[in-house]
């Protein structure tokens, strides 16, 4: 099982499936995370439960940005603030990190300036946290939007106000699962996250509405498990596709994805993927 192990993490090394590559999400505090059990698999996705566990930005710079510096591709580091003002923090920290070549604010996490909801919720606290970000950094900023909101453009619009170069859509929509015997929830958080293929046409409204209003790149995520899904997420508006719970199954299915969806291309008629980007408005 570790020659196996190794045999993959080597693969990986060599020809890395995605054209970049965003770990875990990191606080600026060390954050125990949600109590077990954290995950429980749908019928067509994966509630996901975790609550940000993470060892803190500090350790994130220290332990973990010495092993990602090999990557082949860029790494994008992802950060959350249970205040507004983390955002700006964690930015500043990672700034002079030549690891890192752009940062994601994940406003999707509770802040306590909010009672715990999302900062991503409020327009006015996502525009403050992402200028606070950037002032603190001249890397690349991308904010990832959550969906559990009345008007993602509203959010969005507020990113982008705020100083974002990028917005990112959708994180996973608010769901729960009970046990078939109990019949009591099985998170055990009571509720989670569900992503998968269940919330594609969720993904794929928003990814279509926002590239549509604002002049920003979009970056669409949601249920992305074949190159038909990102073949569609790009006609959606999305200038680049992210794979995320599909690679729990299979860590090299991008790699397939971004070989056939060169074909979905070409049968369409369509000349380049960036001829894609759109058509569906």
């Amino acid at each position: 099982m570790l020659a196996a192990d190794k045999a993959l993490e080597e693969d990986l090394f060599v020809s890395f499936p995605f054209a970049a590559y965003i770990p875990k999400t990191v606080t600026l505090k060390p954050r125990a995370g949600n109590p077990p059990p954290r995950l429980q698999e749908t019928a067509a996705g994966l509630l996901n439960s975790i609550g940000l566990a993470n060892h803190g930005i500090e350790a994130f710079i220290r332990d973990d940005l010495p092993r990602l510096e090999p990557m082949p591709v860029p790494v994008i580091a992802s950060i959350a603030g249970e205040r507004t003002e983390d955002y700006g923090r964690c930015a500043a920290m990672l700034d002079s990190r030549a690891e890192v070549a752009a940062l994601e604010l994940n406003v999707s996490c509770p802040n306590v300036e909010l009672d715990g909801r999302a900062l991503g919720l409020d327009p006015e606290k996502t525009r403050q946290a992402t200028v606070l970000a950037r002032q603190a950094t001249s890397k690349f900023l991308i904010v990832k939007l959550t969906p559990n909101v009345t008007d993602i453009v509203e959010i969005a619009a507020a990113a982008v106000d705020g100083g974002a170069d990028c917005v990112s859509l959708i994180n996973t929509v608010h769901g729960m699962a009970l046990d078939r015997f109990s019949l009591k929830p099985v998170l055990g958080h009571v509720t989670g996250g569900l992503s998968g293929p269940a919330i594609k046409p969720v993904a794929l409204r928003a990814v279509f509405l926002v590239s549509r209003e604002l002049d920003v790149p979009v970056i669409g995520m949601g249920g992305v498990t074949t190159a038909q899904d990102a073949l569609e997420f790009m006609a959606a508006g999305a200038t680049a596709v992210a794979v995320g719970t599909a690679s729990f199954r299979d860590p090299l299915v991008a790699a397939a994805m971004a070989s056939e969806l060169g074909r979905l291309i070409k049968e369409h008629g369509i000349g380049s993927a960036g001829e894609l980007i759109g058509v569906a408005h």
